[in-house]
């Protein structure tokens, strides 16, 4: 099996594990407070890495930079990312936070035009007019539906969950190749557990009483474990063979997977207008990430120098 594929698989696997955390965190968020419920997935996660990585071989940090850089990543890829998500999805539809996740590689494609130098083309500037499009028409219209301005709220919050974790994703593709992935995580998940605690006090006091309901301890078990610790295990490992970008558009396979689980458990709905928004972000996802790379157009270049 070849690195690409092993990739592919992996952040594949990921994408369904963070899909299927999205209805559950909505009804946990229900019994659970926000901050807590963060601060929880960050220190559990944050034990995790740091006990496995007393069975492996210990691996120092290169630079002062790279601790800089972790740290970026912690309130990024973390902190911001995880309370803006469970704030947003507390106000909004598991749907629409889904659909709204889409909208991440987009985002990337940005970001790393101005971090990475990549060209932004016609081509992408297109994809993201369209993606744009499709987010704006979900968030308008959560500002009419039953809970009103409080879905706005909640879809704003999720955009800037998505905004976060973006942004992640480019600044930690450096530390992922660099690193291995449970160095990159057990120091990211320290940084962020330290952020969260300040804000969780009150939230953790609700959290003793209701994970002794079966099922609610249940689903906090598969957040914790499924829903954090191994997929943030696995999307440092996907980076070290894949663009950001490549990884991004696994995001697709979130909607799908929380959609159905929403459907189907939480009796969500499912209007035509959230189906619109989805296959225009679909398309402006699908026509950026169709678009040339840095990379690709320096060795058309060059072909066409000689």
């Amino acid at each position: 099996m070849n690195e690409k594929l092993k990739g592919h698989i992996t952040i594949l696997c990921a994408s369904i594990m963070f899909g299927v955390n999205i209805p559950i965190s909505k009804s946990l968020l229900e019994a659970i407070g926000p901050f807590g419920w963060s601060f929880t997935r960050a220190s559990f996660a944050c034990s995790c890495f740091w006990i496995v990585s007393l069975l492996m071989p210990r691996e120092r940090l290169h630079c002062k930079k790279d601790f800089w850089m972790l740290l970026v990543c912690a309130l990024f890829g973390m902190v911001f990312n995880q309370l803006c998500f469970v704030v947003g999805l507390a106000s909004t539809s598991s749907i629409d936070a889904s659909i709204i996740a889409t909208i991440v590689p987009v985002l990337v494609m940005l970001i790393a035009a101005v971090v990475l130098k990549e060209p932004i083309t016609h081509m992408k500037v297109a994809g993201v007019l369209i993606g744009a499009t499709g987010a704006l028409l979900l968030v308008l219209s959560g500002a009419h539906n039953a809970v009103g301005a409080k879905s706005l709220r909640g879809d704003l919050f999720c955009m800037g969950s998505s905004l976060s974790y973006a942004i992640y994703l480019v600044v930690s593709k450096p530390l992922a190749q660099r690193y291995s992935a449970i160095t990159v995580m057990k120091w990211t998940f320290l940084f962020s557990s330290c952020f969260l605690l300040p804000t969780s006090f009150i939230d953790l006091l609700r959290l003793s009483p209701a994970i002794c309901d079966t099922q609610l301890s249940l689903q906090v078990s598969y957040s914790l474990i499924l829903g954090t610790f191994v997929p943030y295990l696995l999307v440092p490992m996907a980076l070290k063979k894949l663009r950001p970008t490549t990884i991004s558009m696994y995001n697709y396979v979130q909607p799908l997977v929380a959609s159905l689980l929403a459907v189907l458990v939480l009796h969500d709905s499912f209007t035509w207008v959230k189906c619109l928004a989805a296959v225009l972000v679909f398309a402006g996802v699908y026509v950026v990430n169709k678009s040339k790379s840095r990379a690709q157009m320096e060795a058309e270049k060059r072909v066409n120098d000689k």
